[in-house]
């Protein structure tokens, strides 16, 4: 799926920045979107409440469509282990997820948008499918021709710190993924053990 309703709008309603520029009104207007939002508090959320909006936030932050998050929890249900942490590791596996987090886009739209038009490639061989699941080993790299892109060679410079299970070198637009991360290590807002209690009712 790709969103493109106003993601400010929609950053405020589930409060959490879901871009940089998100980021940047919500810490002016750290409230609902809305006529009345100043105003408005935010409701007690019931059981059920709290476990969509737990799992609306999972699905933006990966910018994926219902259905997709609904197969990734059936697949995550099957394997041995937690079935939280199983999700959270099959969603940031994505290799839209790791262009972002390896600092080659600066929102997860981006990042979409870049493994669409074919300017990435994994183990050499272009890859123009968000959802490929990369191993642990697979070196994701921007394709040459692909380096000179002004917002991609932005978003590398303004990247920070990438997370302790991605080793990039930004001389040469590339990213290992070094092992599969733990829950702790995934820079994603959500209480997951939420979403999992949301699609087992």
């Amino acid at each position: 799926m790709k969103y493109t309703g106003p993601k400010v709008k929609l950053s405020r309603k589930l409060g959490i920045a879901l871009t940089p520029k998100a980021q940047k009104y919500m810490e002016r207007k750290p409230y609902p979107p809305g006529q009345h939002g100043p105003e408005k508090r935010r409701a007690k959320l019931s059981d059920y409440g709290r476990q969509l909006l737990e799992k609306q936030r999972l699905r933006f932050q990966y910018n994926i469509h219902e259905r997709q998050l609904r197969r990734y929890f059936e697949k995550a249900s099957r394997m041995p282990g937690n079935t939280a942490d199983n999700l959270i590791q099959l969603l940031e596996r994505r290799l839209d997820a790791l262009v972002l987090r390896a600092g080659f886009a600066r929102t997860i739209y981006a990042a979409r948008q870049y493994v669409r038009h074919g300017h990435i490639e994994v183990n050499g061989r272009k890859v123009d499918i968000p959802s490929y699941q990369v191993n642990v080993g697979d070196v994701i790299r921007v394709r040459e021709k692909s380096r000179k892109i002004p917002d991609i060679q932005e978003a590398l410079r303004q990247s920070g710190q990438a997370p302790p299970y991605l080793e990039v070198s930004k001389a040469d637009f590339s990213a290992r993924l070094l092992y599969v991360p733990p829950r702790e290590e995934i820079p994603v807002i959500c209480e997951v053990p939420m979403v999992v209690e949301f699609y087992s009712r």
